[in-house]
C-alpha cells in the first residue's frame, strides 16, 4: 500500500501516507495512466520508426531504460513526491525492472499488434 501511496504522493505530497486505501487507488490509478501514457507513445513512434518493431526486444530496452531516466530525472523532480538521494543500487534494479516489466513487454505487444493491424 506504501509503494501505491508513494506514487500518489506525486500529486499529493506527504499527505498521501494518511489517506489509507484512498491514496493508495490513487497511486494506482496514476500508475496506469503513466503506463498507458508510456505505452501510447511507443506505439505513436512505432508508426514512424520501423525499427521500433522490428528489433522489439533491443528497442524496448533501451525504451525501458529511457522511461526510467524520464521519471526519475524529469517527472518525479516535477513533482510533489519524496526525492530520495542518488543510490546506485536503487538506480540499477529500477533500470532493471523498467528494461524487463516495461520498455520490453511495450516493445513486444506493440509488434504484435501493429503485426495484426498491417
Amino acid at each position: 500500500m506504501r509503494l501505491l501511496q508513494g506514487i500518489a504522493a506525486g500529486v499529493l505530497g506527504m499527505r498521501s501516507f494518511q489517506g489509507g486505501v484512498a491514496t493508495a487507488l490513487l497511486g494506482l490509478l496514476l500508475h496506469f495512466v503513466i503506463a498507458y501514457g508510456a505505452a501510447t507513445t511507443f506505439v505513436i513512434a512505432s508508426r514512424r520508426l520501423r525499427i521500433l518493431v522490428t528489433h522489439p526486444v533491443l528497442c524496448g530496452i533501451a525504451y525501458g531504460v529511457a522511461v526510467y531516466f524520464f521519471m526519475n530525472r524529469v517527472v518525479v523532480r516535477l513533482s510533489a513526491a519524496v526525492k530520495y538521494p542518488f543510490s546506485l543500487k536503487g538506480m540499477t534494479i529500477g533500470v532493471v525492472i523498467h528494461i524487463f516489466c516495461v520498455g520490453v513487454p511495450i516493445a513486444l505487444v506493440s509488434r504484435y499488434w501493429l503485426a495484426e493491424r498491417a
